[in-house]
């Protein structure tokens, strides 16, 4: 299908965005995807496959950096942190992207790629994750460390190597107090500068994402009563965190003529082949999750479009009319209407198409009256090559706002989303309210106003790159949502336990040998009277 050419006209938009129906069908039916994700568990595929799923992208200009860009990638959530011996490692049969349009093609003329390998000193030896105080990322009682390559893809098929040879350390996952007492040392480690100026993180941190879903048992209860309880309190995640200077990312480097670019994440993996106590990876990389703007795939998307959407193209979205047609009839607002009472928006939304398709700009004659930050408007790029495609859109020459408003544009803070997207704007509440005609109206639903009553993260975020909050280490997480911090004193090496801690040491290997020697006797019995013995 041919792409359709520069848009016109309020109509317009939404006529092209429209043509998004066949193609999702299409990916769905005849060679999509064979596991898929992105946000926090939401489709389908990807909820048994948490190392793969992206669950929040964040794309800003630097607060204490104004001339570089920072990139922030989340996956693998609901981490508990107590979630040993295994914890959370990156996947090593997969390849994590980021993607920038600066052209507006919808189609990658940057891709920065991390892939990973591990090193598991533990073999046959123990099933600690660390067997001693952990100072350093080279400490030798670090018993599984991984390492990272970083490579930037460029359109013309040019590959640059960032990072080489796997040379990146990955911070481990908190182990608990006992085990890492100062992890803030340990992500200071990880954080490496790379060529060009540019910085890098990966490792874990608390969630960033910050918001009360119970809006999925009747839109907060149906009567607004199931709200304040942010239910990621507790919860760590994987991150990605990649600051670089805008002009890196700009169309033909000019960040002055052409200041807009679009972001999307996406994460490729190759099928697995099981055999008993073994998993190959075999095949071609097939993209198994995907992520731009926030709660896309989550709410916009029905079920049954979830796993396909994950495995489509940017540059195929303007051929997928369900989920176009899901964009400009959302669901949502109908939902509110009836259970809320609150008169849903008439018409065909324009203003979700301008937010989610193309980017907010006046010259597609929208309802959002601005000049925002669709590439169309980056004084280089071919109009007539331009494509409706969801993605999150930054334009790269607005200043941070030193008292961010959690509302963003919403606000009149138009550095905030669904300009980028920062740590703290608070998403849940704004894309309520831009469900509800708010950005094309420029008021505010007082009805809904007080949103979710979950206003900012549990933890603080960090003034410096990478800025997200430090992981919680050595944290339970109750029923409630509420965290009970876990008080730990550092012990030495394994060989030196204390008599409390061999005691618990003796009798877990008493267990595990109870455990096989009741193993051992069922195999005898098996072999000598059948399966069915008792």
């Amino acid at each position: 299908m041919s792409s359709p050419h520069v848009l016109s006209g309020r109509r317009g938009q939404v006529a092209a965005a429209a043509l998004v129906g066949a193609t999702l069908l299409n990916a769905a039916m005849f060679g999509g995807t064979n596991a898929t994700a992105s946000s926090h568990r939401e489709a389908p595929l990807v909820a048994g496959d948490p190392a793969v799923d992206n669950t929040d992208l964040y794309a800003f200009v630097s607060p204490d950096h104004k001339d570089t860009v920072t990139l922030v990638g989340n996956w693998s959530g609901f981490q508990e942190p107590n979630g040993g011996p295994n914890f959370f490692p990156w996947a090593e049969d997969a390849q994590y992207d980021f993607n920038i349009d600066n052209d507006g093609d919808a189609k990658p003329d940057i891709t920065l790629r991390f892939t990973f390998r591990t090193d598991d000193l533990r073999k046959n030896n123990t099933f600690l994750y660390t067997n001693g105080v952990v100072d350093s990322l080279d400490d030798e009682n670090l018993l599984f460390r991984q390492r990272y390559e970083l490579e930037a893809i460029y359109e013309n098929g040019q590959k640059v190597k960032l990072v080489d040879k796997y040379a990146g350390k990955v911070a481990p996952s908190p182990n608990g107090a006992a085990s890492m007492p100062d992890f803030k040392k340990l992500r200071d480690q990880a954080t490496v500068q790379i060529p060009g100026g540019g910085k890098v993180y990966v490792g874990p941190s608390e969630d960033s994402f910050f918001a009360d879903l119970r809006v999925f048992d009747l839109l907060y209860g149906g009567n607004l009563s199931e709200v304040g309880q942010d239910t990621l309190r507790g919860y760590n995640v994987n991150t990605i965190a990649i600051q670089l200077p805008k002009h890196a990312l700009a169309l033909k480097n000019d960040m002055h003529r052409n200041p807009n670019i679009g972001i999307w994440s996406t994460t490729q993996r190759r099928s697995m082949k099981l055999s008993p106590g073994k998993a190959e990876a075999v095949g071609d990389f097939v993209q198994v999750s995907r992520l731009g703007n926030p709660l896309v795939n989550e709410v916009v998307a029905p079920a049954g479009l979830k796993d396909a959407f994950n495995g489509l193209r940017p540059d195929q979205d303007a051929g997928v009319k369900e989920l176009v047609d899901r964009v400009v009839n959302p669901e949502l607002p109908k939902l509110v209407e009836q259970i809320y009472k609150i008169p849903a928006p008439q018409g065909q939304r324009d203003d979700l198409a301008e937010i989610f398709l193309t980017g907010i700009t006046k010259k597609l004659g929208a309802q959002i009256d601005a000049d925002l930050n669709s590439q169309i408007n980056n004084a280089d790029a071919d109009k007539n090559r331009f494509r409706p495609a969801e993605m999150l859109r930054l334009n790269m020459m607005i200043d941070p706002n030193a008292s961010p408003n959690r509302l963003g544009l919403l606000a009149g803070d138009t550095q905030g989303f669904p300009n980028g997207r920062r740590l703290t704007d608070d998403v849940v509440d704004i894309a309520v309210q831009a469900m509800e005609g708010a950005a094309a109206s420029g008021k505010i639903v007082d009805a809904l106003a007080t949103g979710d009553k979950v206003d900012a993260n549990d933890q603080p975020f960090e003034p410096n790159f990478p800025y997200v909050g430090l992981p919680r280490n050595g944290t339970a997480v109750n029923a409630s949502g509420t965290t009970a911090e876990v008080a730990v004193n550092p012990v030495g090496k394994i060989g030196n336990l204390d008599p409390m801690a061999m005691t618990t040491a003796v009798g877990s290997a008493a267990v595990f040998g109870i455990g096989f020697f009741l193993w051992r006797k069922r195999q005898a019995s098996i072999r000598k009277y059948g399966s069915h013995s008792k």
